[in-house]
């Protein structure tokens, strides 16, 4: 768990990050100026990741891009991640300048996923908590992705969290049922800001939302 100060910092750095992409020199990698920065040392550990954008007051999504294995410090991809989210979703336009005092930011640190041994389909759902885990599925050439917090905020069972993942893959709902198919779960800790720039705040509702590059989530 990350200390309240290791949080503002978290939520600092995506922040400064994407204001510095959408200003006039932005930095061909936007973790530069990050490397030589004095941090607490949870920062040079290799963390998944993902970084929320979410319109304020209204709390409605407006990027979300991250990495769900730790292939990165989270030095680097704090900045990286939040700039993908401003500007690289494609399910939206991206983030200008002038809204950026109007995003509220999410930070979600992620266990390292592991993979659901089941014997069966009832195991399986049986071996998913709604609130605490996030799911991965992979399966015939696709992957997706979906945060702990998105069930509970769209009102899933462990079963409807399964479906949406594999549906968040590009795959048929009910893939998760065959043998073929791997499902991985995770847990993240989850704060934001309660307001554009502001103080830190824990779990907040998700809102309808390896390598280098990062994934999305919905």
């Amino acid at each position: 768990m990350l200390t309240d100060s290791e949080r503002a910092r978290a939520l600092a750095i995506p922040r400064r990050a994407i204001a510095q992409a959408l200003g006039p020199s932005p930095h061909a990698d936007p973790a530069a100026p990050f490397r030589a920065e004095e941090l607490p040392p949870v920062f040079d550990e290799r963390r998944g990741v993902f970084v929320t954008l979410k319109r304020y007051p209204s709390r409605s999504l407006r990027g979300c891009i991250g990495y769900p294995l730790p292939v990165l410090p989270l030095r680097a991809a704090l900045p990286r991640a939040g700039v993908a989210a401003a500007v690289e979703d494609p399910r939206f336009s991206p983030v200008r300048a002038e809204e950026l005092p109007r995003l509220a930011i999410e930070v979600s640190v992620l266990t390292v996923p592991v993979a659901i041994r089941a014997a069966d389909p009832t195991e399986l759902v049986n071996a998913v908590r709604v609130g605490r885990d996030g799911l991965i599925v992979d399966g015939f050439g696709a992957t997706g992705l979906l945060l702990p917090q998105v069930a509970p905020e769209a009102g899933w069972d462990a079963e409807e969290f399964l479906e949406g993942t594999c549906e968040k893959a590009g795959l048929s709902s009910r893939a998760w049922r065959d043998p073929r198919v791997t499902v991985r779960r995770f847990e993240a800790e989850v704060f934001h800001e309660d307001r554009p720039g502001g103080e830190v705040a824990d779990d907040a509702p998700a809102v309808s939302a390896s390598g280098g590059r990062p994934s999305r989530r919905s």
